[in-house]
């Protein structure tokens, strides 16, 4: 029976007609193929000889999740086979290529340098009607596309094959796509999921003119295998369409949005404070992203801290963005334990992750709205001076935040003067 839509992504040339060959081997069962074709490729040789019928599209507006969805919203067939820049083999003869009772995908290990993470191949065309993947705009890499979905996938739903049944094509790694690797491999069920006793958690949000970079931010929010208790994300008058990627994200019931007119992240942040109900929040930055198990370890951490622990920190993996597709891991910056003033204003980079206990961020009346820049620049700063005199800034050494560095940031587009803002910091 003929029920199989098969879907090749991420091909070359050279690479595609081993890949349509390898179809022979489960050429009983395909009903056409799809080739999707990225924007550096204009066209394909025709493989007709090969496959009968192929189909070629072209990624819309590069964006892989939108244009698989189009696709598949138009299929008719009962299973949606992905090929990714692989080679089937012949171990694919021995696995059984239908799902039944409560199963609807199957899934394979792909490992690299003793990661592994799962990934789908075989899905019910229905399961992936009713679960859309996510748009570039929701994905801080478009290599996350596919596990991150999954992640979003009931778990009894999964079967999951230990055959080899893929040969790689390009075997090649990078230390760009090595981390790329190691954060998808976040995805995967944590073999520590420690919640008893930790403290509840929110994120803040906000966002200014971010709406490239603000679905990510809040996708990454939601994408996490202990869930915020709340998640607040406020537009401080963005220009742009920031406004519509956030109030998206409004149908879920523990995610809250929120807008003003611009006044600053600092004051836009202070417009949050009553809203929050839990014990700690993470400040996230519109542009930057967390790792799924994020609140795992920040959680098990915050179970033992001492109540004087006014801020909870640690290290900064950073990322450089050179285009919209475009991203590269640029390495960890690694924090340090802050004891006093001297030490805050000569950390070398922004202190970070930073998570806030509540009552402390309150009693202060949030951030400090000083006359330098209107409190617009360095916000984090001023209130960590403050935090100082209340309680303990604390170090830990874990890394669970993605900074995006981007020329259209906030920190790249104003060089206020260091040495101005100092002269105000009490």
């Amino acid at each position: 029976m003929k029920n199989i839509h098969v879907i090749l992504l991420s091909y070359t040339n050279q690479s595609l007609k081993s890949a349509l060959m390898s179809l022979n081997l489960i050429k009983e069962r395909v009903l056409d193929v799809t080739i999707l074709r990225d924007e550096n490729i204009s066209s394909f040789p025709n493989y007709n000889d090969i496959i009968e019928k192929i189909n070629y599209i072209s990624i819309n507006d590069n964006d892989l999740g939108l244009t698989l969805n189009k696709l598949i919203s138009n299929l008719s067939g009962q299973y949606i086979f992905f090929l990714n820049n692989q080679i089937l083999n012949s171990n694919v003869a021995s696995l059984n290529l239908n799902l039944s009772n409560n199963q609807k995908v199957i899934t394979y290990s792909q490992i690299l340098k003793n990661k592994t993470i799962r990934l789908p191949f075989f899905i019910e065309r229905d399961l992936l009607k009713d679960n859309k993947f996510s748009s570039k705009y929701e994905l801080p890499f478009k290599e996350a596309l596919l596990p991150s979905w999954l992640f979003k996938i009931n778990k009894s739903y999964i079967n999951h094959t230990n055959r080899k049944i893929f040969s790689e094509i390009n075997k090649h790694k990078t230390t760009n796509i090595v981390q790329k690797f190691n954060f998808m491999e976040r995805y995967n069920s944590p073999s520590k999921k420690t919640t008893d006793n930790c403290p509840t958690i929110s994120v803040m949000i906000s966002n200014y003119n971010m709406e490239r970079y603000i679905g990510s931010a809040l996708n990454s929010c939601l994408l996490q295998h202990r869930q915020f208790n709340q998640i607040l994300v406020i537009d401080d008058g963005s220009t742009d369409n920031s406004w519509e990627k956030i109030n998206k994200f409004s149908k879920y019931p523990h995610v809250q949005v929120l807008k003003k007119d611009n006044g600053g992240k600092a004051k836009a942040l202070n417009y949050l404070l009553p809203y929050i109900n839990t014990e700690f929040v993470l400040e996230l930055d519109a542009d930057d992203w967390l790792d799924p198990d994020a609140t795992l370890i920040v959680g098990d951490i915050l179970r033992t801290v001492d109540k004087e622990v006014s801020v909870l920190y640690g290290n900064l993996r950073i990322w450089k963005q050179s285009s919209i597709n475009n991203i590269s891991y640029k390495g960890i910056s690694k924090g340090k334990q802050i004891g006093n003033k001297t030490e805050l204003i000569s950390y070398p980079f922004p202190l970070g992750p930073r998570i806030y206990r509540t009552n402390l961020l309150k009693s202060n009346m949030g951030f400090p709205i000083i006359k330098f820049e209107n409190g617009r620049m360095y916000e984090d700063v001023s209130l960590l001076n403050h935090l100082l005199t209340k309680g303990k800034l604390l170090y830990r050494n874990f890394t669970i935040y993605n900074v995006r560095e981007h020329d259209s940031s906030i920190t790249k587009k104003n060089h206020p003067n260091w040495n101005d803002f100092l002269k105000y910091l009490d």
